[in-house]
């Protein structure tokens, strides 16, 4: 007993000297990343993550259903696709043809309106947010300083940043992208209760504007700029432009990084369904016009899915792009394998959600994943005629 009661004291003791030290080292962040993810048994953030952290609600207006295809539901999901959905945990696979739903399907006790983490789709609505701020005239165009709006970023390479460089991933700064290594910057974004003050601590490096360097502080960043530049907190922004007007039908939740700062996680954690998700899809298809009405300027809209540099043709400005049998697509993509992938000559939407994506191949580059949901998506679509 006495043993015990010794060797409880110096467990006691121990964690004591971890929790200081880890405060002492401005690392106390792992605390949160080790209660909300690694004591649930997982390794990286998961889709439904959400609930572990504080949110700020994202009000829907009035909805504004997808209708039912005339073929709704009636191919038969391909034996590829199956495996696929099977291996990769898809949630929910869902194919949009001329606006209409042509095919849902649910997995693992998800339904269309259950939430799940965006993940980086949500670089994408940021993206749209500049260019609606843009638009409505608090940013004069993509290649206003981002000293402007953020003074700490006014000397040496720092104040030839713009914020379309932080759209199109050429900001220059020293961001690591490291998911799994507790200590990166990614990881302490995710966790720490204090974004901005994470952010201000990035340096430039590299000349921005010349190359494409995916960072996701590049979001976080531009995400602080609209707020300057609009006196808006984002996610009423983001509620105003486009979550009401598109016509959600379901609230969403924005994640922040504490309630007492309250600076959205911009460069993910959005959580949403997938038809909700898909709306801003078709908002990019359709030139920026919804209802006939021009919800974003349809020449940002063109840039934005364009590539900006010669040497990355697989990004443009907030939104990936692909080509695939002869076809052009530009997506929406979120780590674990969350896409929203349009392709606008055919008016098709694929959406996928999932717990899991193929084996990565490097930072940037697309899985393989991405190939299978759009091909076996076509051939869905054409043993159906």
């Amino acid at each position: 007993m006495k043993f015990l009661k010794k060797l409880l004291k110096w467990v006691v003791i121990l964690f004591g000297l971890l929790i200081v030290i880890l405060y002492a080292t401005d690392t106390d962040y792992l605390i949160k990343a080790v209660r909300t993810i690694y004591l649930k048994g997982h390794t990286t953030a998961y889709l439904e993550d959400y609930k572990e952290f504080d949110n700020q609600s994202i009000a829907k207006g009035t909805p504004q259903p997808w209708e039912n295809h005339v073929d709704y539901n009636k191919a038969e999901i391909t034996d590829k696709l199956k495996t696929t959905n099977e291996a990769l945990g898809t949630i929910a696979y869902v194919i949009i043809k001329n606006d209409s739903i042509w095919f849902e399907k649910y997995y693992d006790d998800f339904n269309e309106n259950s939430k799940s983490n965006s993940f980086s789709m949500a670089k994408s609505y940021v993206s749209g947010l500049m260019g609606k701020a843009i638009m409505d005239g608090y940013i004069k165009s993509l290649d206003q300083p981002v000293s402007d709006f953020l003074p700490e970023f006014s000397d040496g390479l720092a104040a030839k940043m713009t914020v379309g460089d932080l759209s199109s991933m050429a900001s220059g700064t020293n961001w690591d992208e490291a998911y799994y290594s507790p200590l990166s910057i990614t990881t302490r974004a995710y966790f720490d209760d204090d974004l901005e003050k994470v952010m201000l601590g990035l340096k430039v490096i590299d000349e921005p504007g010349k190359a494409f360097k995916y960072a996701s502080g590049d979001t976080q960043m531009l995400a602080m700029v609209i707020e300057k530049a609009t006196g808006k907190k984002l996610y009423d922004y983001f509620t105003e432009s486009f979550w009401k007007p598109l016509g959600a039908e379901n609230e969403t939740l924005w994640q922040v990084d504490s309630e007492g700062h309250d600076l959205v996680k911009a460069y993910c954690c959005i959580a949403s369904n997938a038809k909700d998700f898909a709306r801003f899809g078709k908002l990019y298809k359709d030139h920026g016009k919804w209802n006939g009405q021009q919800i974003l300027d349809s020449t940002f809209v063109a840039k934005s899915i364009t590539p900006r540099f010669k040497a990355s043709p697989e990004y443009g400005y907030g939104w990936w792009l692909k080509q695939q049998n002869g076809k052009d697509f530009f997506m929406m993509r979120g780590h674990l394998g969350q896409y929203v992938i349009v392709q606008p000559e055919d008016n098709v939407i694929i959406v996928r959600l999932g717990h899991q994506k193929s084996a990565d191949a490097g930072i940037g580059t697309y899985t393989n994943d991405i190939s299978i949901y759009i091909e076996e998506a076509y051939k869905m679509l054409k043993n159906s005629k």
